[in-house]
């Protein structure tokens, strides 16, 4: 039976090397791009199909197009962008330079909007890593400080366990945000996110650390699993998590 596929990390894709392929820069989750549009997912579809027309494989094609922003379809009463943005800057009695503490600062106030969040989906995708987020907040700050920090779980490598974390907070910010009044496209979450956040801040500067390690899934994620292709190269792509 002749197949093809939707590929999300093109690195994968390009070792894997099945015999079809269609390439997108889309989120990860997201293979069609977002919800409800159902002219850009019939392109994505039919870009798809088209690799059967070719002669010979293994095919690999880029997606030429970025995916679109939310759905449209907000009324004119709904407001662009975040009403009432959670306060992630430090007050004057509180120490921006301790890393955990930070995040953990960053956590509990987003705390009340993630919860409203999980209410009314009755769902969430955090918690793969088994930790509370205080405690992957934690492991990922003594990463920073110490990559050779033992893992939190006796049952991941240190570059596991750090993948898991990494993925629960990433989570954990992206639903809470959705909860707030106003529109947001996805884009504009995620910029808030990598650009805005101290998590963000300190997953650009576990990039390198990460390239750097000899542990293969924490190479992984220097090299393109952490950083999603739409924050490489753009705004506020290399910030200094100690400025």
């Amino acid at each position: 039976m002749a197949t093809a596929q939707i590929a999300l990390v093109r690195e994968h894709t390009e070792q894997i090397r099945p015999p079809r392929a269609l390439w997108v820069p889309f989120s990860l989750g997201r293979p069609l791009g977002v919800p409800n549009d159902t002219a850009f997912q019939r392109r994505v579809l039919i870009s798809v199909l088209d690799l059967f027309a070719a002669e010979s494989g293994p095919v690999l094609v880029d997606f030429p197009d970025d995916a679109p922003g939310d759905p449209a379809g907000a009324s004119e009463e709904e407001m662009e962008g975040m009403a009432c943005p959670v306060p992630m800057a430090p007050t004057p009695e509180e120490d921006d330079d301790d890393r955990a503490a930070a995040l953990t600062r960053e956590i509990t106030r987003l705390g009340p909007w993630y919860d409203l969040t999980v209410d009314k989906r009755g769902r969430t995708t955090v918690g793969i890593s088994g930790l509370e987020m205080e405690d992957a907040a934690r492991y990922v700050a003594a990463i920073l400080d110490d990559p050779m920090s033992d893992s939190p779980r006796d049952d991941l490598s240190r570059g596991e366990a750090l993948k898991l974390a990494c993925e629960d907070l990433r989570a954990y910010y992206l639903e809470a945000v959705t909860a707030q009044p106003g529109h947001t496209s996805i884009a504009e979450r995620e910029d808030w996110f990598w650009n805005e956040t101290h998590a963000g801040k300190a997953f650009w500067a576990l990039k390198p650390i990460c390239q750097a390690s000899d542990d293969p899934m924490m190479q992984a994620m220097g090299n393109y699993l952490l950083v999603p292709r739409s924050q490489l190269g753009g705004v506020g792509a290399n910030p200094e998590y100690d400025t």
